[in-house]
């Protein structure tokens, strides 16, 4: 019997439960509960300090979503065989619950604190990603650490036309769009998603959808928080303040900020130069003994520059570097820029600039997953990497971190929708996008280069994909709002939200949402959505300017591939005895020969680097997996003599009698010194066996038939 369990639950509209419990695991945690959906479930505990470190003036809160091997009966891969630094699948999930629930935390909270989901138990019906930030929320409701919660995620799919709740990975197989959707009782936080070219309505109609269950969730959670008496938070004092030091910069330094502003200057580091010297010159003017707080200088300025900026735009709709609310950054790119990568290409928005290659491989490139939930093969995957120089700043490279997964994995959703279907396309296909200038948006700058990459190796996709991002600055008091498309860096850190859209001129394939404030009413996200759609179809534009559609052919250096199937019978044939006969024709024409078993028959993938090659291997394998036909003619090798005849090997591991009556006209008596062992020779197949299955041969038909000599008597 479980100690002092208290539980809720929450029924899906399907009938299925979602169990919430507390009390049992985890006691000395500040909040712990465990989320059960049918076999599926997961610890999340909650944990923060009392006070804040010296000089923090943020939330520096970690979470950490961490599958267990043993959830699924799995032990783990790799030398150590123990769970290690998370997959890019568990950062992706990490990634999730952070964007969800750090907006919720008061402004003055900077405690440290920590969020860890586990999954301890998983169920190959029930996906764990959509019900993490709901554990989340629901070990932070059980505790007393302040947050402006509960929140909860769900994933809402569109299926046969209807909408539903976190369906089944089965059921996600016919989806048209899949959405990961977090709110709280009153407003959207985060979206991330993707689609078969949906409509900007179709999307708003999801995120709709998916709000509504998310308040029964959230109204659980009250209930839950109730029920263990963690209804008052602790309390606490995060902030050291300075009114008097607050007014004196205000009153000194907001008319120079909005003055900076107002300039409208495109270039970033000159615009920051400037904003930094009103700053060092009000620091000079305090003197040494000014008595202020000096550690709230940067903030308390931070807080000023942000209000002349957001003002500007609110009151004047300017922005800072002088564009139109909805006015792209000037654009140029280039195809074919590496001459030796199978396809490149070079894509610069304003201050932002991709340079992005397409690499197209075999079989064996294929990414290997080896996770509690997923396991398997990836034939596409995409890379984005963020250098320290693209910002202008000196930074050790450590590795990829999450930022960095999170953006390739939405540009390679984005992308992924145009791809050829997997039985059309042999190759393993690589996109690697590397930032060489960001001023905002290049995770949308990675999507228009790949979608330039993809072409430029001949790829055929279906349509060239563009992505935008969005932006808004709104007032809650006087109900003023700006949308901005294509926010530069400032304009994400000075606004109230952060909407990345990708699509094609049909529809939007993948979209990530990030907002910053309370409350985001449907009509302004739909107009959000629609500035944001003619954004990308002016992008679409100009890349076709530089690439329209896919090159007809690969470039000379990028390998040929071709593919057939043969009877699954025959895949032994082709591979030969300890793959004798598959590692011979490899070493022979220097192709690359892969053979795997599906939907019960064998699928041959060839790769090579000429076209001669190439012929040479497929010509190879189709001598031996073509069938012996009666009536054709064949160049046979002699491979053993006996008194009745020859067996002669007339195609690949086939051997059939040419009987001694069959070789010449005349008639023969025995077989010495007529045919010897590995001649070539020509026979007609003219007939099988049919019990035996036994092939006869004749060489005498393919010869001139001698004309009969009359006797006379």
């Amino acid at each position: 019997m479980l100690p002092n369990v208290i539980s809720k639950s929450i029924i899906l509209k399907d009938g299925r439960e979602i169990i919430i419990e507390t009390g049992a695991l985890a006691k000395q945690a500040d909040g712990a509960v465990v989320v059960r959906m049918g076999n599926t479930m997961l610890l999340a505990t909650a944990m923060s300090k009392k006070e804040a470190g010296e000089g923090v003036d943020f939330l520096p809160m970690s979470v950490d979503y961490q599958e267990k091997f043993a959830a699924s009966g799995k032990i783990p891969g790799g030398f150590l065989k123990r769970e290690g630094r998370l997959s890019d699948y568990e950062i992706l999930i990490s990634r999730m619950v952070d964007r969800a629930i750090r907006p919720i935390f008061p402004d003055d909270y900077h405690a440290d604190t920590q969020i860890a989901i586990t999954l301890m138990s998983s169920d190959s019906e029930v996906l764990p990603d959509c019900l993490a930030g709901l554990a989340a929320s629901a070990a932070l409701a059980v505790s007393d650490i302040p947050f402006n919660g509960p929140i909860s995620e769900v994933r809402v799919a569109k299926i046969d036309g209807e909408f539903m709740i976190n369906p089944t990975p089965k059921q996600l197989e016919k989806a048209t769009c899949e959405f990961i959707v977090a709110g709280s009782l009153d407003f959207i936080l985060m979206v991330e998603g993707e689609s078969n070219e949906i409509s900007e309505d179709e999307m708003v109609d999801a995120i709709a959808f998916g709000h509504e269950e998310i308040k029964r969730h959230c109204q659980v959670q009250l209930e839950l928080t109730k029920a263990v008496g963690k209804e008052i938070k602790r309390e606490y004092n995060h902030e050291k303040s300075d009114p008097q030091l607050f007014e004196k910069m205000r009153a000194e330094l907001y008319e120079k900020c909005y003055e900076v502003v107002a300039r409208q200057i495109p270039n970033k580091n000159e615009r920051s130069a400037l904003i930094k010297a009103i700053k060092e010159g009000f620091v000079q003017s305090l003197g040494e003994d000014h008595g202020f707080e000096a550690s709230l200088i940067s903030p308390y300025f931070a807080k000023i520059h942000k209000e002349a900026a957001r003002n500007l735009t609110l009151n004047e709709k300017k922005r800072l570097d002088g564009r139109r609310t909805d006015e792209i950054r000037p654009i140029w790119s280039a195809v074919d820029y590496l001459p030796s990568a199978h396809g490149s290409a070079v894509f610069t928005r304003g201050e932002t600039q991709s340079v992005t290659t397409c690499t197209l491989g075999t079989k064996m490139d294929e990414q290997m997953v080896d996770g509690a939930v997923f396991s398997g093969y990836n034939k596409f995957y995409l890379h984005y990497n963020f250098p320290g120089f693209s910002t202008g700043e000196v930074k050790i490279n450590r590795g990829v971190g999450r930022r960095e997964v999170g953006h390739g994995n939405l540009a390679m959703r984005a992308l992924k929708k145009v791809l050829p279907p997997l039985d059309e396309n042999p190759y393993t296909i690589r996109i690697v996008s590397d930032i060489l200038e960001s001023n905002g948006s290049s995770s949308m700058a990675t999507v228009c280069a790949g979608s330039l990459a993809l072409m430029d190796a001949g790829v055929k996709i279906t349509a060239p994909v563009t992505g935008i991002a969005m932006g808004m600055i709104s007032d809650s008091k006087t109900g003023k709002y700006s949308i901005l498309s294509d926010i530069l860096g400032d304009e994400d850190h000075l606004g109230d939200m952060d909407f990345k859209i990708t699509g094609t001129e049909k529809g939007i394939t993948a979209c990530q949402m990030d907002l910053k404030v309370e409350g985001l009413d449907y009509n302004v996200l739909k107009e959000a959505l629609y500035q944001a759609r003619e954004g990308r179809l002016h992008i679409l534009r100009e890349i076709e300017k530089t690439l329209a559609s896919p090159r007809p052919e690969l470039k000379p250096h990028t390998p040929r591939s071709f593919m057939l199937t043969i009877p699954k019978e025959l895949i032994g044939a082709v591979i030969g005895p300890g793959g004798k006969v598959i590692q011979e024709i490899q070493k022979d024409t220097g192709a690359t020969i892969i053979i795997e078993e599906k939907d019960n028959a064998g699928r041959i993938s060839i790769f090579s680097n000429n076209q001669t090659s190439m012929d040479a291997a497929v010509g190879r394998i189709k001598s031996i997996v073509s069938q012996p036909e009666i009536g054709e003619t064949y160049t046979g090798k002699v491979k053993n003599i006996m008194p009745f005849g020859a067996f002669v090997e007339f195609m690949p591991g086939k051997d059939g009698l040419l009987h001694i009556s069959e070789i010449k006209w005349e008639r023969l008596e025995n077989m010495e010194g007529v045919l010897e062992p590995g001649e070539e020779i020509m026979v007609k197949l003219i007939d099988v066996d049919k019990k035996t299955g036994k092939f006869k041969l004749s060489r005498k038909v393919l010869l001139p038939k001698p004309e009969k000599t009359e006797r006379n008597d």
